[in-house]
């Protein structure tokens, strides 16, 4: 076992074994075996390219030989930060053929955050795109490189400059070595497959280590309750380094089933829907704000969307006017409605569930051995109705974030619970009703951002004597980041100012507070903390004043 990856007790590992749930298959193994069993069916389309699962399989072995033929085996490492493009998934295949592990980042991430994904991991590569807009990822990683001494490759998508390796290149060029090279490494399938990221409620994310058995039963429980059928297509959208595009079913899930999935890198309506009707897509994966976005639109008349059958809806509680425009718009669409995280255990709304059930819930967990307490503030159990924190154990849901002790002795219970942060209520259907969160987190179009992490970074600013980030409610996005600052005495801070001087810290632009509000003195609670709620409320005023 990786040092660091906090394995499952033994005891629990033989029951998930004994009932199924784990079946002791490397990610490979089953890679491999979709490829064959739907060899001359489409796996992946783009806007201009399709993909056989034959091709796929091939193509994605050719990169695993040359990737072993780099220098990159197994136990390896490696910081991926990919968009939604085909290459994306030949990489994920070739990295599970040879035992190396993909640290999924996210396009937006910037320096500070990649910084620390590449210390905590020794990663040995990043992938990455050349450039994005304005962005030189290749600059930065440069920079990553000269700082730790475990990063001797960048891989990059598109034009490699001098000192890095292109991808294009390893994907067509012909491998030298042969496949034997690749099937003679032994995979456990205990091991991380792959490390998803947290949503982090202090300083940047901490790594999720998800193993081979864990992940692929999170898949192919997942597309279990989604209705897919032979035939149906997957549009992925969203991010495809999150564990919902990726694996709740997402795109393993559906190549699990011989289904295609479209991948794309941008969300516009304009670009969307022509995709929509081109390929008779199915399921969508969204979030609320990106829902809200299309059905608002005046395009959203001139496509035929009448293929879709199921949009799943994650990250932020759904609204059910939403839902009911949604449904409106496409009557014969379930809109379904789930919660997920990272770190392991999923609920989701059945399609058969009743209409008063799907619109007032975010679901019940999949699995039979999915356990959930919600407790209270005395670390007891609540009656049932009542409104606790939601805290689970199973066989997907982790046991540990990776070289995080300090961290986990605070965030699982003695007897291995994670605590999510999330409050909930139990519904009388046996659903759960999302009711808030404990953790400090501002939640902007599902993006979690960590109010402490930006709260330290601000407090680095000269004119800065005291701070605290609070959620502001947003109709689209749902919260906004507001920065609340006490000024030093005679010092004065402009919004423009604020923002330019936390880009100079080089993190993810969603993180960027999107309003500021000056105050003399902070509310107290009752215990001499600053009071959040009490921010929440003022700030509030001082907007309905302002309008």
């Amino acid at each position: 076992m990786l040092s660091g990856v906090t394995p499952f007790p033994s005891d629990f590992a033989r029951r998930y074994r004994e009932r199924g749930y784990w079946q002791d298959r490397a990610m490979r193994d089953d890679f491999r075996a979709w490829c064959a069993e739907h060899a001359e069916r489409t796996a992946l389309i783009d806007a201009t390219r399709s993909v056989s699962f034959a091709e796929l399989d091939a193509r994605s072995t050719n990169l695993a030989l040359n990737l072993l033929d780099l220098g990159i085996g197994p136990g390896d490492r490696l910081v991926v930060q990919m968009p939604n493009v085909i290459e994306f998934v030949y990489l994920h295949f070739a990295l599970q053929k040879i035992g190396a592990m993909p640290v999924l980042a996210l396009p937006p991430h910037r320096f500070r955050e990649m910084n620390h994904f590449v210390g905590l991991a020794e990663a040995v590569a990043t992938v990455t795109p050349d450039v994005a807009k304005d962005f030189s990822y290749t600059e930065m990683v440069g920079r990553l490189r000269e700082r730790h001494a475990c990063l001797r490759f960048g891989i990059v998508l598109g034009r490699a400059p001098e000192g890095f390796v292109s991808l294009t290149e390893l994907i067509d060029r012909p491998a030298t070595r042969a496949p034997s090279d690749m099937d003679a490494i032994v995979i456990d399938p205990d091991s991380p497959a792959l490390f998803l990221l947290s949503g982090g409620t202090t300083g940047v994310p901490k790594l999720i280590p998800r193993t081979h058995n864990d992940y692929l039963f999170n898949s192919r429980l997942a597309v279990s309750v989604c209705g897919v059928r032979e035939g149906d297509v997957l549009l992925d959208v969203l991010p495809i380094g999150h564990n919902l595009p990726l694996a709740c079913p997402g795109l393993q899930g559906f190549l699990g089933k011989g289904c295609a999935v479209v991948l794309h890198t941008s969300t516009a309506p304009e670009q969307v829907f022509p995709l929509v009707e081109r390929h008779r897509v199915t399921h969508i994966h969204v979030v609320p704000a990106l829902l809200i976005r299309w059905i608002e639109s005046p395009l959203a008349g001139r496509f035929d969307l009448g293929s879709v059958r199921v949009i799943q809806s994650g990250g932020q509680r759904l609204q059910p006017e939403t839902r009911r425009r949604t449904q409106a718009l496409l009557p014969g669409c379930t809109v379904q409605e789930n919660f997920g995280m990272a770190e392991g255990l999923l609920m989701f709304v059945r399609l058969d569930d009743p209409a008063d059930v799907r619109l007032e819930t975010v679901g019940r967990p999949i699995c039979p051995d999915d356990e959930v307490m919600l407790l209270g503030e005395d670390d007891r159990p609540v009656a049932p109705g009542e409104v606790g924190e939601l805290c689970c154990r199973g066989p997907y849901t982790l046991r540990g974030y990776f070289r995080a002790d300090e961290h986990n002795a605070r965030a699982f219970t003695p007897d291995g619970f994670y605590r999510s942060g999330d409050l909930m209520r139990q519904h009388p259907s046996g659903n759960y009703m999302v009711e808030g969160r404990k953790k400090d987190l501002i939640n902007r179009g599902a993006e979690k951002i960590s109010a402490e992490e930006i709260e330290n970074l601000i407090l680095m600013h000269p004119a800065v004597q005291n701070v605290a980030c609070v959620p502001v409610p947003c109709p689209t996005l749902g919260e906004r980041n507001c920065a609340c600052v006490v000024l030093r005495p005679g010092r004065q801070l402009a919004f423009a100012e604020l923002v330019a001087f936390l880009e100079q810290q080089e993190i993810a632009r969603f993180k960027l507070p999107e309003r500021l509000e000056i105050f003399d003195g902070f509310p107290l609670s009752s215990f001499g903390k600053v009071s959040k709620k009490d921010l929440v409320v003022i700030v509030a005023e001082r907007a309905l004043q302002a309008a």
